[in-house]
């Protein structure tokens, strides 16, 4: 089931709980969304603009991460939706418009797609675009042959993701030749040396995917 609670800005949370609210978790609730009021009605007949059904943000995740520390179970999903009128705009990658809020706001009726298992890597290498390098191709295989069953598309998409360029930089950190000379450092090396010749308050750089300098003490 799905309580809403109303905001002192007058926006609208819901909850999803598996099972009515105890009088404690209420309590806990209502100060947690700032003195927000549950609302004794199972749907909202007004306009508003919130998240779309299918993405869980991560203020959910965090909010539910929350409740959790204060002691409340079985909260599966807390979404935040602002009162709109009809030509309001909004986001509709991340957002729609909602007629009103009721127990199927969370409801998602689609289907996943079946599982699609790869007869041929490389014929699926070439008609996906996964840019898998014919020794690639050919570890697959291998596994393939090991576990003795077919790969499937998400595993050989995966794959083929973790070890792209972007991810790896297999081309960019490779041997760097110029005129059939090769060069003393990569073109990745050359960049990373900049942030050692002159690193200007930078604290981390080229390490698990992020980069920070100094600041001012806040």
């Amino acid at each position: 089931m799905i309580a809403f609670f109303r905001t002192p800005s007058r926006s609208m949370i819901a909850v999803e709980v598996p099972s009515a609210l105890s009088q404690e978790s209420i309590e806990k609730l209502v100060w947690l969304f700032g003195e927000a009021e549950l609302l004794d009605s199972t749907q909202i007949d007004e306009r508003f603009i919130g998240p779309r059904r299918e993405m869980i943000t991560p203020w959910s995740t965090c909010a539910v991460e929350i409740t959790q520390n204060m002691g409340i179970s079985g909260i599966t999903r807390i979404e935040e939706y602002f009162p709109a009128q009809h030509d309001t705009t909004y986001d509709p990658m991340l957002q729609r418009m909602y007629d009103r809020l009721d127990q199927t706001i969370f409801s998602i009726d689609k289907k996943p797609e079946p599982i699609i298992y790869i007869d041929d890597i490389a014929a699926y290498n070439e008609q996906e675009g996964l840019a898998l390098s014919p020794e690639e191709v050919d570890y697959l295989n291998g596994v393939s042959a090991k576990m003795n069953r077919k790969l499937t598309d998400s595993e050989v998409f995966g794959f083929s993701q973790v070890n792209s360029e972007h991810c790896r930089h297999k081309i960019f950190n490779g041997k760097f030749v110029i005129d059939g000379e090769e060069m003393e450092s990569s073109l990745f090396q050359l960049i990373k040396k900049t942030a050692k010749v002159n690193p200007n308050g930078l604290v981390s750089a080229y390490k698990d995917n992020v980069a920070f300098t100094t600041g001012p003490v806040i």
